[in-house]
């Protein structure tokens, strides 16, 4: 009868003295604020799974597609040409192609459909993507909503493409007798575009390039080429020394380039046999066992006031002359 026959009613507990820290967890939040891609419910995450979806559906993922160079983070990206001007001219030599990317609703000029058009006639797939898988793809680079993807170069093997060189000349199969040349320490694709070049003009039947610290058959080497790698096959040696040996045993001479050689390249007698031209960087020339391992080192009488030529002019110049005394036997 304490409180006749009324309920009592608890009175609402309030804040007391020293409980702060009993909700520590519940103010510690749920961490930094995740990328706009990652939040579900943003666009940007949208655009992230399409254009995720769309390079599975085309194998045009890095790591899928056989990666030709290596990004930032170890990340492996493919060979690209990027921007209009590098792309239509690409497209123009023939470089091949594995897939022409247009950014969606771009804006169109000469550029971008003389581009469209030899993607076109040569049955180059279009593909329209997304800038930010174009993004992704370029690394972010000036891109203008226009991407040429290259297909990584398929590289013989130097002592295949010799033996089988020198097994058909000696077959009659081919006119010429074997001619090679071969690079060492040169890493600028713009020097080994104008070697393929050179040696595609002057019926040269291949050309050697170190797996390790030399330069590889990449979009810019093609472009310089001006089409010639399609003619000239590019053969990799995993030790440039041994393959010089090799070549010398099938009967190939090996022939330095360098400015103080044992020959002077017009009174070169070896031109009509199967030869191995070898040319160095510019400035450091050729290395010690490669200059070993050469039959002769030849020079290219020149001004005197003038140190050293280009490496690409060198060969083009060595080939001139065997090809000019090839004719005249």
């Amino acid at each position: 009868m304490a409180n006749n026959g009324r309920r009592s009613v608890k009175a609402k507990k309030g804040p007391t003295i020293g409980t702060g820290g009993h909700g520590r967890k519940a103010l510690e939040g749920k961490g930094p604020t995740p990328k706009a891609e990652d939040r579900p419910y943003h666009k940007a995450h949208k655009s992230k799974q399409l254009s995720e979806r769309s390079a599975a559906k085309r194998g045009t993922g890095a790591r899928s597609a056989g990666a030709s160079r290596s990004g930032p983070k170890g990340r492996a990206t493919e060979e690209v040409v990027t921007g209009r001007n590098s792309v239509v001219e690409a497209l123009r030599a023939g470089i091949p192609a594995k897939a022409l990317h247009i950014a969606i609703r771009i804006e169109m000029d000469d550029r971008v459909k003389e581009s469209l058009k030899i993607a076109a006639e040569r049955g180059i797939p279009l593909l329209e993507t997304g800038k930010t898988e174009l993004d992704r793809m370029t690394e972010d680079a000036v891109h203008q909503g226009l991407v040429l993807q290259i297909p990584p170069y398929e590289y013989q093997d130097a002592y295949d493409l010799a033996e089988e060189t020198v097994d058909r000349w000696k077959k009659g199969h081919v006119a010429n007798a074997p001619l090679f040349v071969a690079l060492d320490g040169i890493t600028d694709p713009r020097n080994l575009g104008a070697i393929i070049r050179s040696v595609s003009a002057f019926s040269g039947h291949g050309v050697i390039v170190p797996e390790r610290r030399s330069v590889g058959v990449t979009a810019s080497a093609w472009k310089t080429s001006a089409g010639a790698a399609v003619r000239v096959p590019v053969a990799r040696a995993g030790n440039l020394n041994s393959a010089l040996k090799q070549f010398k045993n099938m009967g190939i001479f090996v022939l330095g380039l360098d400015g103080d050689g044992d020959v002077s390249l017009p009174d070169l007698t070896l031109a009509t046999e199967p030869v191995c031209i070898v040319v160095g960087s510019e400035g450091k020339g050729l290395s010690r066992l490669v200059r070993e391992n050469c039959d002769q080192i030849v020079s290219i009488p020149i001004n005197s006031a003038m140190e050293s030529l280009n490496a690409s002019m060198a060969v083009g110049i060595s080939l001139y002359e065997i090809s000019r005394q090839r004719a005249v036997k």
